[in-house]
């Protein structure tokens, strides 16, 4: 099996506000070809020893492998909570050949 062109790298922030500013400022860095918002969600979780719940907003981005780990770096070092939340990727086993080329050119490292 060839390695994924196109990975799908998925955060969850405390506001709608916060997902968005993420969103805008990896895409302008050109670290994300594309973002979606959604939410809000109810999440249940374990947090300091407790169980928590409460409610999240999800970013998902659209990148390529190239870019991938820096994406997940910066969406660390933008997010509002101390050591940043969940930052998971999965491998986009098929996409378009054209849509792969345009995730893999605007993610392309910048010099």
């Amino acid at each position: 099996m060839a390695a994924a062109r196109v990975w799908s790298v998925t955060s969850t922030t405390p506001t709608e506000e916060d997902a968005q500013q993420i969103a805008r400022t990896v895409v302008a860095e050109r670290l994300a070809a594309g973002a979606e918002v959604t939410g809000p969600a109810m999440s249940v979780f374990w947090h300091n020893d407790e169980l928590g719940e409460g409610q999240e907003w999800r970013v998902t981005l659209k990148t390529s492998a190239v870019a991938r780990d820096r994406l997940a770096d910066r969406i660390l070092e933008l997010h509002p909570w101390a050591g940043g939340s969940e930052i998971i990727a999965s491998p986009v086993e098929w996409a378009m050949d054209r849509y792969a080329d345009w995730v893999e050119k605007f993610t392309a490292a910048q010099e």
